[in-house]
């Protein structure tokens, strides 16, 4: 089935030569030793710029700093792309492009050539296309740039990167971590911060500690270097409205924990003159069906496993048809052309699927690119696709019960919790937290295989604009209306008057 085209946006940035407001408690910035670094590029305005994932407005009712900020400023919809995903849309705001042109086409997909599935990557390579410090550095060489925690970091090319990364250890441990460059800049943040909390930024015990190191490192990174644009990620609403859904209190007591975290931050930009901008990737909306959509092409006899020890493996180049899940959108891949027919037909009827996209859809979306999937299916509004391809959880493989966002084919939001049905899982997560304490190998099996308990899901496009994504900036009247996700690219270089790149 192909969908209509979506509208275009409404209305685009406008002019962004005010001064940014004042719309953050004072604070004070956090003390260091180290020298400022250097001053902005001659002639531009420094930027920050907040990945607040999940903002949308109902939520921004229970944030009043960033409430504030667009008071003082301006606040616009953001039309955000298909799939409305966290590397996909990243990719767009840094490329001005969409996913059929900068090849991000969901947080994972299947790597034809190496025959395997891969989600999470951490290659800026991987990314097609022209930055926006590239354009940036055109025009005003010697442009800076500090990337803290968006996806895609390593390699970028920006002069200050702090992201995830654990370290995995030979005997097959992994200890919470991250990568800077440059190098020196891990021991300054960690002596200062501590560890990265990696276990709260993923996980059944993820929260506002990891989204917390985050906004400090930001912070110490701004007051040391400088940067004229720095890039914040901050996760935390991702993990409540997934767990709870959108409209739970616990939902909006994240955001007010957010926000009050993010008040020192914003604070330090408007001491250092920064022009703030505060957008969000989706929105995530209530759910209550997980569709088994490897389950049906299995059924049909389209997608084959291999077993080892017991355990079930997809075997994606033995496959006539597999999907790669990821949140409300998956792609489908097709080995033959002559099995497309066969696809669709497992597919029909399948309850919670809506959309079908063939190469008309996908180009329809932009998302026809060779990274994508024969055919896109799109979830109902209150349904999501799991990656599950077994038939019987006595088959499923060791990993489906662990944190493992590396070896899982397709997305597993059941991983944000403990498994109801285990009446000794606490005492079994505290028996492997100990045996890691003491540097012993360790198995966190706590992940339920039963999907239900999810609450909250993204990646279709919203149906309601109180559900999808926004952009918020300090300046006035520099958005209104509608700004689509292709054009933040070109709004931050307004913005930081550095048009013309």
């Amino acid at each position: 089935m192909t969908p209509a085209a979506p509208s275009p946006g409404q209305s685009t940035s406008q002019s962004a030569s005010q001064s940014a407001s004042q719309s953050a408690s004072p604070s004070t910035s956090p003390s260091t030793s180290t020298s400022p670094g250097t001053p902005a590029a001659p002639g531009a305005t420094p930027l920050l710029v907040l990945d607040v994932v999940g903002l949308t407005p109902r939520l921004l009712e229970h944030m009043p700093h960033l409430t504030a900020l667009a008071r003082g400023g301006s606040r616009a919809a953001l039309e955000t792309v298909l799939p409305a995903v966290t590397c996909s849309v990243q990719a767009t705001f840094l490329t001005g492009s969409t996913p059929s042109e900068h090849g991000i086409v969901g947080n994972g997909w299947y790597f034809r050539d190496l025959g395997e599935v891969l989600l999470w990557r951490q290659s800026h390579e991987l990314i097609e296309g022209d930055r926006v410090w590239d354009a940036a550095r055109r025009v005003r060489p010697g442009y800076t740039v500090a990337n803290i925690c968006w996806w895609y970091a390593m390699g970028s090319g920006a002069d200050w990167t702090v992201t995830p990364r654990p370290v995995y250890y030979a005997d097959g441990r992994k200890e919470p971590d991250c990568y800077t460059r440059p190098p020196a800049l891990h021991d300054e943040l960690t002596e200062r911060l501590g560890t990265f909390p990696l276990f709260t930024y993923w996980g059944p015990t993820a929260g506002l500690p990891s989204s917390q190191w985050i906004i400090d490192a930001t912070r110490h990174v701004m007051a040391t270097r400088r940067p004229d644009l720095t890039l914040a990620y901050l996760p935390h609403l991702d993990y409540d409205l997934q767990r709870f859904g959108p409209d739970d209190p616990r939902s909006h007591r994240a955001a007010a924990e957010l926000d009050a975290a993010l008040a020192p931050l914003l604070a330090d930009a408007r001491a250092q003159g920064r022009t703030v901008v505060a957008l969000s990737e989706y929105g995530i909306t209530r759910v209550s069906r997980p569709v088994d959509i490897n389950r049906a092409l299995r059924r049909a006899g389209l997608l084959e496993v291999h077993t080892q020890d017991g355990m079930e493996y997809l075997d994606p180049g033995a496959s006539r048809a597999f999907a790669v899940a990821d949140h409300q959108v998956a792609h489908v891949y097709v080995r033959r052309p002559e099995d497309l027919g066969a696809t669709r037909e497992a597919l029909a009827g399948l309850p919670g699927l809506a959309l079908l996209l063939d190469e008309d859809g996908k180009k329809a979306e932009g998302l026809d690119h060779p990274r994508s999937g024969e055919l896109v299916a799109v979830a109902e509004p209150d349904a999501w696709f799991t990656y599950y391809y077994w038939l019987d959880d006595a088959r499923a493989p060791d990993f489906a019960r662990l944190v493992d966002i590396h070896r899982k084919p397709g997305y597993d939001p059941a991983e944000l919790f403990l498994d109801p049905e285990d009446p000794y899982v606490r005492v079994r997560a505290a028996g492997a937290v100990a045996r890691k304490k003491l540097g012993m190998r360790y198995r966190m099996a706590v992940v339920p295989l039963d999907p239900s308990p999810v609450r909250g899901s993204h990646g279709r496009l919203p149906g309601h604009p109180d559900d999808g994504p926004l952009v918020l900036c300090s300046v006035p009247a520099a958005v209104s209306g509608q700004v689509a996700a292709t054009e933040v690219k070109a709004l931050l270089l307004e913005l930081a008057g550095l048009t013309g790149g």
